[in-house]
C-alpha cells in the first residue's frame, strides 16, 4: 500500500526556485507601497555606505607608503593603510625582541596542536586534554616567552607540560588510526589486556614517570633568553591576559557559585561578599587598585610585577561575574536531579560533578561565551594603566613621527581583530549549542 505524505511543510533543505524566491521578496519587502519605498531606501543607504567604504578602504587608499604625507600625496581622500602595515609587528608582538618573535609564534603553535585533538570526533579523553591545557600549558608557555633562569617549580611544571603533550598527541594520533585509547592500545602492545586493574594501572603510572623523566632531563637544558615583561605587548599580550583570564574564571565562577549556594554559614557570606564587591566597582577600579594598593599590603620584599597583578585582577572581577552565571543555571536544574543523585548514593561533588553541573553548563553557554567576550573587549582598559596591549600599540602609531596623527586606520584595522576573534568565539558557542541539544535546532 503507497504512503502518502501529506505533510504540506516544504523541504527545508530543497532548493529555492526563482518562482519562490519572487513570491518571498515581493511578501517580504514589496507588500505595500510603505514596504516598498522603505526598502527603496534602504537599499539605497547601503548602497551608498558600500561604495563610500570601498573607495575610502581600498580603490583611493595607499598601501604603501613610507610616511603619512606620502599618503596624502597619492590620495587626499582614501585611507593611507601604509602605517598600520609599516606598524605590523608591533601590533601583533608589541616591543617584543624581533629575534625573539619565534617563541611567541612557538607557543601558540604548540597550543593550537595541543587543543586540537578536542575537536577530533574520534579522539577519548577530552576531558583530560581541556584539564592538562588549564594545569601546565600556561607554565610552559610562561617560560618560553619570558625565558631567563628556570626555577624548579617551572621545570617540573614545563617538564608536565611536555609529558602531558606528547600523551596528548599519541592518543590522537591512536585515536584516529585504531578508534581506541592510548591507555588499551600500550596495554595490547605489551600483552597486558587480560592482567589485574591494579596492575595495568601500575604499568601506564610506570610509563608517565618514566616519560616525565625524559621531558624533565630535556627541559633542564633550556636556556632562553630572558624578555622583560614591559617588552611584551600588541595581541600578544591582550591574548595572553584574556586566555589566562578565561581559563580561569570560569573555574573561579564555578567554586564562588557552589560557596555562595553552600549550607556553610562562613563559607556562604565570604563568597556572597568577595562577589559583590567585585561585581559592584568597574574593572578600572579594580585595575588602579590592583596596581597601585596591592603592593602597600604585602609583606616587604613580595613584589608582583605590573603584568601579574592585572592578570590576577581581571581573574578575580570576571570569577565574579561568572559566579552569578553559574548560580543561574544551577537553579535552572530541578529539583528532582538532585534527589535522584542522592538515591543512587552519591555525595554533594558527585551530584555536582556527574549530574547537576553538566545540564547547568549546557544552559549557561550563551552567557558564559557572552561574558568572555566581554572579557577579551575589557582588556583594553590595561592601556590605561600603562601597558601596550593591542589598543595602547594602535594607539601608539599616531605617536609615531612618520604617522604622526594617524588615527581612524588603526583602530579600524584594531576593531576588524577583533570583529574575527569575538565573532568566531560566537559562532563556536552557537555550535556547541546545537551539539549540546541546549538551544533550537534551525
Amino acid at each position: 500500500m503507497a504512503i502518502v505524505n501529506t505533510n504540506k511543510t516544504p523541504d527545508r533543505a530543497a532548493p529555492i526556485s526563482e518562482t519562490s524566491m519572487l513570491g518571498w521578496l515581493r511578501r517580504n519587502m514589496f507588500s505595500s507601497v510603505f514596504n516598498t519605498l522603505l526598502t527603496l531606501s534602504m537599499a539605497y543607504i547601503i548602497y551608498l555606505s558600500v561604495k563610500g567604504i570601498l573607495v575610502w578602504g581600498l580603490f583611493d587608499a595607499t598601501f604603501v607608503a613610507d610616511n603619512r604625507r606620502e599618503c596624502y600625496d597619492n590620495s587626499l581622500t582614501g585611507a593611507c593603510w601604509a602605517g598600520v602595515i609599516d606598524w605590523l609587528d608591533n601590533i601583533f608582538y608589541g616591543r617584543y625582541p624581533r629575534d625573539e618573535i619565534w617563541r611567541i609564534n612557538a607557543g601558540g603553535l604548540l597550543l593550537v596542536l595541543w587543543m586540537l585533538p578536542m575537536w577530533l570526533p574520534r579522539v577519548r579523553g577530552k576531558v583530560l586534554i581541556g584539564a592538562t591545557v588549564v594545569v601546565f600549558y600556561p607554565f610552559l608557555a610562561g617560560y618560553m616567552f619570558s625565558g631567563g633562569e628556570m626555577g624548579l617549580f617551572i621545570q617540573i611544571m614545563a617538564s608536565g607540560a611536555i609529558a602531558s603533550f606528547v600523551i596528548i598527541v599519541a592518543n590522537a594520533l591512536v585515536g584516529l588510526t585504531k578508534d581506541v585509547g592510548l591507555d588499551t592500545f600500550v596495554l595490547e602492545a605489551l600483552g597486558k589486556t587480560k592482567a589485574p586493574d591494579k596492575t595495568q594501572r601500575n604499568l601506564l603510572i610506570v610509563l608517565a614517570v618514566a616519560l616525565f623523566v625524559v621531558a624533565n632531563l630535556w627541559v633542564s637544558t633550556w636556556a632562553l633568553e630572558g624578555v622583560s615583561w614591559t617588552k611584551w605587548g600588541g595581541l600578544f599580550l591582550t591574548l595572553v591576559i584574556s586566555g589566562i583570564g578565561i581559563a580561569s574564571s570560569l573555574p573561579g565562577g564555578i567554586l564562588l557559585a557552589l560557596g555562595r549556594r553552600s549550607e556553610l554559614p562562613v563559607v556562604r557570606v565570604l563568597s556572597t561578599g568577595f562577589i559583590e564587591v567585585f561585581r559592584s566597582v568597574p574593572l578600572i577600579t579594580v585595575l588602579f587598585m590592583a596596581t597601585t594598593m596591592f603592593p602597600l599590603f604585602m609583606p616587604e620584599g613580595f613584589v608582583l610585577n605590573k603584568l601579574t597583578q592585572v592578570i590576577i585582577a581581571v581573574i578575580l572581577f570576571n570569577a565574579c561575574y561568572m559566579a552569578e552565571i553559574v548560580r543561574a543555571g544551577l537553579q535552572a536544574i530541578p529539583k528532582g536531579q538532585f534527589e535522584g543523585a542522592h538515591t543512587i548514593g552519591l555525595g554533594y561533588w558527585g551530584t555536582m560533578g556527574l549530574i547537576v553541573m553538566p545540564q547547568a553548563l549546557k544552559h549557561m553557554i550563551p552567557n558564559i561565551v557572552g561574558n568572555l567576550i566581554g572579557l577579551l573587549k575589557d582588556t583594553t582598559l590595561v592601556s590605561i594603566i600603562g601597558l601596550f596591549d593591542l589598543l595602547g600599540m594602535l594607539r601608539s602609531i599616531s605617536k609615531d613621527v612618520p604617522w604622526l596623527g594617524l588615527h581612524k586606520e588603526p583602530l579600524i584595522f584594531g576593531a576588524f581583530l577583533f570583529f574575527i576573534i569575538c565573532f568566531s568565539m560566537s559562532k563556536y558557542s552557537r555550535h556547541l549549542e546545537v551539539k549540546l541539544s541546549a538551544g533550537e535546532k534551525h
